[in-house]
């Protein structure tokens, strides 16, 4: 065991030692064990300063300290306690959202292959489980350059299948108290299967998912539990003997940042790409529904006008038209008139934004993509 996992093994230690006696309703020894945690903390940060560990580190330091200030303002009022046990199962609660997203296919632009693939591991074994004796893919994998649609697809197919949906915030995990975050990650599974024994299918989702389990060349305990519990759930819920309609969908900027073990994981692996001239005019169409689109505006000529741009750079240019838009008109038309409305946008106002707001992905980037894409898609 070296240094480092040592120290935090006994700042563990302390931090199990205080929450035990802080649901007990000691306060004056779980200020003690939650004070000596933080300074073995500090200790590690100091002696580990590029650890990538110390952010999780920082993270429940004030997450204790904190909490040893609400113990000395009861201690000094004699408030009634509060276990520090309620506050991470409320704290838990918060990271994960359980209700529909409402997001439609035709929200999303083309990606006829990632909704293909979709259809075939997910909504097809939830509308007739009997046509797959060999099972389905439980496991899916968006990848590709931000901006281009993975959030989307995840909460789209929530919707179609009217499934729970677990939004997950990776580092959320992480940044519970300390040796709990293993048990974050049981407890996510958990409520995800029991989801679905109740009939009806789950989605556990999570965005930027090489931030939970991508190579890490530095590791230390409480890291690396949680990536086992992470393996040992995502194998539960890949086991094909189980009919449970229980699906993790993970999206990653850095698919060639993933761990082995869990890109194995992942049976289908689906490349986002940019969107092509036909998805950034069927997007132009989306994104203008709602709009007041003046006769000349030409959708054809701004889809040639927009390679490089992905489907979020276009959305935000068509807001960024429509906020320009708005400006003009408080400034010199009549805004306290209710049924003043502003001019429509003109094929000029869409050429002004585009050529002011350039792409936010980096071209040179696309080979590594295409490089992962050929090496590991599994579509």
């Amino acid at each position: 065991m070296s240094a480092s996992e040592e120290l935090e093994r006994i700042a563990v230690k302390h931090a199990t030692e205080a929450t035990q006696l802080d649901k007990q309703g000691s306060r004056g020894l779980a200020i003690a064990k939650y004070q000596r945690a933080v300074e073995i903390l500090l200790k590690l940060c100091a002696l580990y300063p590029n650890s990538s560990q110390n952010y999780f580190y920082m993270e429940h330091v004030d997450s204790y300290r904190k909490r040893i200030r609400e113990l000395q303002r009861q201690e000094s009022r004699q408030e009634p306690i509060e276990s520090a046990a309620s506050g991470g199962e409320a704290k838990f609660e918060q990271l994960v959202l359980s209700e529909k997203p409402n997001v439609k296919w035709e929200d999303i632009a083309n990606l006829s292959e990632a909704k293909r693939a979709i259809e075939e591991s997910i909504i097809f074994p939830v509308k007739r489980p009997d046509l797959f004796p060999l099972g389905w893919p439980r496991g899916i994998l968006f990848f590709g350059p931000p901006g281009c649609g993975k959030t989307l697809l995840a909460a789209a197919v929530a919707t179609e299948i009217d499934a729970t949906f677990f939004c997950v915030d990776a580092a959320s995990i992480m940044s519970k108290w300390l040796g709990e975050s293993e048990r974050n990650v049981a407890q996510l599974f958990q409520e995800a299967r029991r989801a679905s024994m109740n009939g009806r299918p789950a989605i556990i989702f999570i965005d930027e998912i090489d931030s939970l389990v991508g190579v890490r060349h530095q590791e230390v305990g409480g890291e690396v539990r949680a990536r086992n519990q992470f393996l040992k759930e995502m194998d539960g819920i890949i086991d094909k003997k189980k009919v449970l309609h229980t699906y993790i969908i993970g999206a990653t900027n850095k698919p060639w940042a993933l761990d082995e073990p869990f890109r194995r994981r992942f049976q289908k692996r689906i490349f986002v790409p940019l969107p092509g001239e036909s998805a950034r005019l069927e997007m132009f169409r989306i994104f203008s529904r709602n709009l007041n689109i003046s006769d000349d505006v030409d959708f054809h000529d701004l889809a040639k006008m927009t390679e490089g741009y992905s489907g979020s750079d276009i959305r935000d240019n068509f807001q960024a038209a429509q906020i320009r838009l708005v400006r003009e008109f408080f400034e010199n038309g009549n805004p306290d008139d209710k049924e003043a409305k502003p001019r429509p946008l003109t094929m000029k106002d869409f050429r002004d934004i585009f050529r002011i707001r350039k792409p936010s992905v980096n071209q040179s980037m696309m080979g590594y993509y295409l490089k992962w894409s050929e090496e590991f898609q599994a579509a």
